[in-house]
C-alpha cells in the first residue's frame, strides 16, 4: 500500500495531491456545510451511530441532500480508514452545499461536495490526563445556531488561539455571564457531589457529552443540566472538558487560578474510567 494520504471526494478515494474543489464550492466561499470527526478505534468507526444521527441531522437543518445513504457514509468512513492503514484515529467527513456561482440564496441543481481524510490519533498526552489542563475563558461571540455542526468554525478558532497563546489546553466560552462549552469540547463542573454542564441550547449537542451524562447517571451520580454562573464554575470542587479526540480531560487550573486542590478529582476520574471503558469495548469490536 502506498504511503500517500488518500482522499474520499464525492464517491473515489483519490491521491491527496489530486483531491480538487472548485473555488466556487460553497463551503469556501460561505461556509456553508456540516462536519463530524469520527473517532477509529481497533478498526472500528467509535459511536458511528450517534455521529451519523447529528450529521443527518445538520444535513436537514441546512436543506442539504446527502449524496449516499446513511449506510452509504458508514462504508465510506470505513473505507477512508482502511484505505490509509488507520486502525486508531480520526475520519474528518465535510459535507458542503457545493459548487455553484457566488450568490447568498440556495442554487438549484447544486451537488453537495463529501469529503473523508482519516488521520492515526492515539489519544490524548497521557499526562493531561493524568494531572489535568489549564484553560483560559473567553466571550462565546458565536452566531445563534450552534446546535449545527457547521464548518463555520472561525469564532471557535480565534478563542482557541488565544487559549494556545497563553499556554493553555483550551478556551472556556462564556456567554451573558454563564458558561456554555470549549472551543471545541464541551465542559463540565462539579459542585457538592453533583456534575453539571450547559443544556443543549445554542451549544453543539456533544456525542460525548450526552454518553457521559447517561453513564454517570448509570452509576448513580447526579447530573444536571444546567448554565452555570463563571464565578461558580471557577469555584467548583471539580471541572472537566469532554469530546471526541479530547475524551474526559481534567481541568486544573482556569484563567491562571487553581480550581480546587489542583488535582483531577473522584467524579472526573469515575468519568475517564466509564469513557476509557466504552472505548475498549469498542476496540475489541
Amino acid at each position: 500500500m502506498s504511503n500517500e494520504l488518500m482522499v474520499y471526494l464525492n464517491g473515489e478515494l483519490v491521491p491527496h495531491a489530486e483531491a480538487k474543489i472548485s473555488v466556487e464550492d460553497r463551503g469556501f466561499n460561505f461556509a456553508d456545510g456540516i462536519y463530524e470527526v469520527v473517532r477509529i478505534v481497533g478498526g472500528n468507526a467509535f459511536r458511528i451511530e450517534a455521529h451519523l444521527d447529528r450529521f443527518e441531522g445538520g444535513a436537514r437543518a441546512l436543506e442539504i441532500e446527502l449524496p449516499l445513504t446513511r449506510d452509504g457514509v458508514h462504508e465510506a468512513v470505513r473505507e477512508t480508514a482502511s484505505a490509509n492503514g488507520v486502525t486508531e484515529g480520526t475520519v474528518y467527513v465535510q459535507l458542503t452545499r457545493g459548487v455553484a456561482p457566488r450568490s447568498h440564496a440556495f442554487p438549484e441543481g447544486a451537488r453537495p461536495t463529501l469529503v473523508m481524510i482519516a488521520r492515526p490519533f492515539e489519544g490524548p498526552p497521557a499526562e493531561k490526563l493524568e494531572k489535568g489542563v489549564s484553560v483560559v475563558t473567553a466571550p462565546d461571540l458565536r452566531w445563534g445556531y450552534c446546535e449545527v455542526k457547521t464548518i463555520g468554525l472561525l469564532p471557535n478558532v480565534i478563542v482557541y488561539q488565544h487559549a494556545r497563546s497563553e499556554g493553555c489546553t483550551e478556551a472556556i466560552m462564556v456567554r451573558d455571564g454563564i458558561v456554555t462549552e470549549g472551543a471545541h469540547s464541551s465542559a463540565f463542573c462539579v459542585m457538592n457531589g453533583t456534575a453539571y454542564t450547559h443544556p443543549v441550547d445554542n451549544i453543539l449537542p456533544s456525542i460525548t457529552r450526552k454518553f457521559l451524562i447517561d453513564a454517570l447517571r448509570g452509576e448513580g451520580i447526579a447530573v444536571e443540566e444546567v448554565g452555570v454562573p463563571l464565578d461558580e464554575f471557577r469555584g467548583a470542587d471539580e471541572v472537566w472538558i469532554v469530546g471526541t479526540t479530547t475524551e474526559v480531560m481534567p481541568v486544573v487550573r482556569i484563567d491562571g487560578e487553581q480550581v480546587s486542590t489542583g488535582v483531577p478529582g473522584e467524579l472526573t476520574r469515575q468519568g475517564m474510567k466509564l469513557y476509557k471503558r466504552d472505548l475498549e469495548v469498542a476496540r475489541s469490536g
